[in-house]
């Protein structure tokens, strides 16, 4: 899918000769002619007017001010456009330009008890989030708000206690957030009432791995007993009445409620495609928050989704947004679904969002044999077996392109700053990509591969989840079983099936990434046919689990190094000519691939631990010699040992290019490099069966288990009793009444039983909690 952006671009950019122009204004009238001296009120009637001129291109110029949206604006197939012949909507010579989708509220106050109350004449609105002079302010809830404090800026472990419901009169429409068990996202839940001391709550979709909610991080909002503190609203829904807790002169305060959740829509089909619009230097604010919707599963994720975002483009062909800013709003930002191809977003910014900034989806009627949760499968005998998907009902062909994207999922958590689900040759290059509380880039599974992700600057990630990465895919495509005996057996047996879906290879090349709180490029649950080439990252490392044919070369890891994780045999993954700062983390590995060699380590013990394992015969110890360490230019100088094992020294040049936004961006910290030295984690027998305390991210990510506790199978030997019970990669969370979290706590366990032939032993398998029988005797 290469193509020139620079041609595009330049397009573009080209002025309003030979084309008809239309005006709006603020200050216009919709009876006007739509010219400069006699502008247009709205955009719906400068739609209107452009239809008329359907040879020629059109552009229709906003000029400077807000303009209140009372419904989406939508363009469909009588909005389409021959290519030369575009339709452009954009500011006027630059001038600020915000379209909002909120409404304004002219309200009489009163106050009582330093609380500020009106009554809101306008029956029907939707009051979602409120806005006072710009700032939002935070739906009255409990704990009360601590920007920064992760996760949800506050959380409280007794907010379901029988002292708070209690005082509760009337909880209907509160909001329950609360982080998922292991932290993979966040759940929600709608208050319907309560029942003596407990509420009655719907929700809890917006997850696809279900489980609990975390027992700690919990807040509740819109209860009218919670405003109590500065910048707190609540709005009484029978009363019709606004509560405001603030210091803000509301006399002259410009009040604003969103609603609704798309300001923009493109609605056309795979047949009948809407084509050629442009959309240029216009900010768009105040959309509704779409937590509650979010519930359509994604293949085999951890994901739902809600196919909505502030613009939601379906059905469209080179449909450009350039220069735009999207902020204050409460869902996703954009949304590609089902069919789009050749469309492309860049120079964009994006911030303080609710969900994701950039998301496409396609069709699962696209996908051949789909299977919608981690725990679901297509048995054997029934799976389709023809390459790549059914029909062209998805995203392709589309860029996403010098963007500056930050501080989203504010409302979400399972959100990225670009995700990417049955989508094929998607183009993300040169975007900066920070503070995020989950991934910044998130490839939900392999279908259907051919992405391009390059020179993008991604840091600041998994902020308030766990077990994830700046980058993160998934590849649970057709060949994936949940039990992995099984799915050993499949790939082996069927190794045709393995590319069915991930078909192109999917490219990271030349990014910088900075996780402190996962790995920087985490290949998770199976992501296969992946190049992953001349990126640096600063932190956490690269994690490849199971999946096949990755190739890992001329990549530099800056304290840290390679994490492979339960891989398959013949998986003929490569990692070659890169830089490591440590030993490699393996996680049940019995097969290392096709080539793991020609590195270069930081010392001595580091290599030989590795050339245990039969890997890196020709690898090399050396000090990279780096230009430029402190200042991140990590190109190694001349006489480098980095050349002896093939590295070659590339270019540095992450995130965006437009010199607004890099003077916009925030800085990427660069870590002091820090020797990290090997040392052997304590291994123990437990009659035949090699076990160790899990303590690590890595044998948290490998096993699946939500927290680093209990005791890591290693591996059994086979003249255990044990061998036909336990295998490699469990994890001991108890032996019959007594809770395992250490080895300690196992070998207690294992002397009260000691007059025993066998024990119930619960183990974490599969993803799962089970119990099974072990013999003793």
């Amino acid at each position: 899918m290469r193509f020139s952006i620079t041609l595009l671009v330049s397009f573009l950019m080209v002025g309003y000769s030979h084309s008809k122009d239309i005006y709006i204004s603020p200050k216009g009238n919709d009876k006007n002619k739509g010219t400069m001296n006699s502008p247009f009120a709205t955009l719906y009637r400068a739609q209107m007017e452009a239809r008329k001129y359907k040879t020629e291109k059109v552009n229709i110029l906003l000029r400077k001010g807000a303009y209140d949206l009372s419904r989406p604006i939508v363009f469909t197939v009588d909005d389409s456009r021959a290519q030369g012949k575009g339709l452009n909507i954009q500011a006027y010579q630059q001038e600020i330009v915000v379209v909002k989708g909120s409404a304004k509220l002219n309200l009489s106050w009163e106050q009582k008890d330093g609380i500020y109350y009106a009554r809101v004449p306008r029956s029907g609105l939707i009051f979602d989030q409120l806005y006072v002079n710009g700032t939002l302010m935070q739906m009255a809830r409990y704990p009360n708000y601590q920007q920064g404090k992760v996760p949800f800026n506050g959380t409280a472990a007794d907010v379901l206690s029988a002292e708070h419901i209690q005082k509760w009169k009337a909880p209907e429409g509160a909001y329950l957030h609360a982080m998922q068990t292991a932290m993979w996202g966040g759940f929600a839940y709608e208050i319907k009432g309560k029942n003596g001391m407990k509420l009655e709550m719907e929700g809890g979709w917006q997850n696809n791995r279900p489980t609990t909610m975390h027992k700690d991080y919990r807040f509740i909002e819109n209860i009218a007993e919670e405003l109590d503190t500065l910048n707190e609203w609540y709005f009484d829904k029978r009363q019709q009445q606004l509560y405001l807790k603030t210091t803000v002169n509301l006399a002259t305060a410009l009040i604003e409620t969103p609603q609704m959740e798309s300001l923009l829509e493109i609605k056309g089909s795979a047949a009948r495609p809407v084509k050629n619009i442009s959309i240029k230097g216009i900010t768009f604010t105040h959309a509704l928050r779409t937590f509650m919707k979010n519930r359509e599963p994604l293949l085999r994720s951890d994901w739902t989704i809600y196919r909505k975002g502030a613009i939601t483009i379906e059905g469209g062909e080179r449909i450009n947004i350039e220069k735009c800013v999207f902020s204050e709003l409460g869902g996703n930002v954009l949304v590609y679904s089902n069919y789009n191809k050749q469309n492309m977003f860049f120079g964009n910014h994006i911030y303080n969002s609710g969900s994701s900034a950039v998301v496409f989806v396609g069709d699962p009627k696209a996908v051949r044999s789909p299977s919608f949760q981690y725990s679901m499968f297509v048995d054997l005998k029934d799976i389709d077996t023809k390459l790549g998907p059914i029909g062209n009902n998805f995203p392709s062909e589309c860029t996403v392109y010098d963007n500056l994207i930050h501080n989203i999922g504010q409302v979400e958590k399972q959100t990225a700053g670009v995700h990417i689900s049955m989508a094929q040759n998607i183009k993300v290059s040169h975007n900066t990509i920070y503070d995020v509380p989950r991934a910044g880039i998130n490839i939900n599974e392999g279908t259907w591969g051919g992405h391009n992700i390059e020179y993008n600057d991604v840091f600041n990630t998994v902020l308030e989840t766990g077990d994830h990465g700046a980058f993160n895919s998934w590849g649970r495509d057709r060949f994936w079983h949940p039990k992995r005996t099984v799915m050993d057996s499949i790939t082996a047996s069927h190794p045709e099936l393995i590319f069915l879906d991930a078909m192109k290879p999917t490219s990271i090349f030349n990014n910088r990434f900075r996780c402190d709180h996962g790995w920087d490029i985490d290949l998770d649950d199976g992501s296969s046919n992946y190049i992953i080439r001349n990126n640096v990252c600063l932190n956490g490392g690269i994690k490849l689990r199971e999946g096949f044919k990755r190739v890992v070369e001329n990549n530099i890891m800056i304290n840290n190094s390679f994490h492979p994780h339960v891989w398959f045999k013949n998986s003929t993954d490569i990692f070659k000519h890169n830089i490591v700062s440590a030993v490699y983390y393996p996680v049940h590995i019995v097969d290392w691939g096709k080539q793991i060699d020609s590195n270069l380590f930081p010392d001595e013990v580091s290599l030989k631990k590795v050339q245990e394992w039969k890997t890196d015969p020709n690898s090399v110890v050396g000090d990279p010699q780096f230009m430029s360490a402190e200042k991140g230019d990590y190109r190694v100088k001349a006489g480098s040992k980095a050349f002896a094992i093939g590295f070659k020294n590339f270019e540095m040049n992450f995130g965006v290019v437009s010199p607004g936004l890099i003077k916009k961006a925030k800085k990427v910290a660069i870590p002091l490099i820090v020797p990290k030295v090997w040392k052997e984690d304590a291994v123990y027998d437990f009659a035949g069966v090699k076990v160790k305390n899990l303590t690590t991210l890595a044998e948290r990510s490998a096993t699946g288990m939500p927290t680093e506790t209990g005791v890591l199978v290693l591996s059994v030997d086979n003249g255990s009793l044990m061998s036909n019970t336990i295998k490699p990669n469990d994890v001991i969370l108890q032996m019959g009444n007594h809770p395992v979290f250490t080895v300690k706590d196992l070998m207690v366990a294992r002397q009260s039983a000691q007059n025993k032939t066998a024990a119930v032993l619960k183990v974490f398998r599969n993803q799962k909690e089970q119990e099974i029988i072990v013999k003793l005797k």
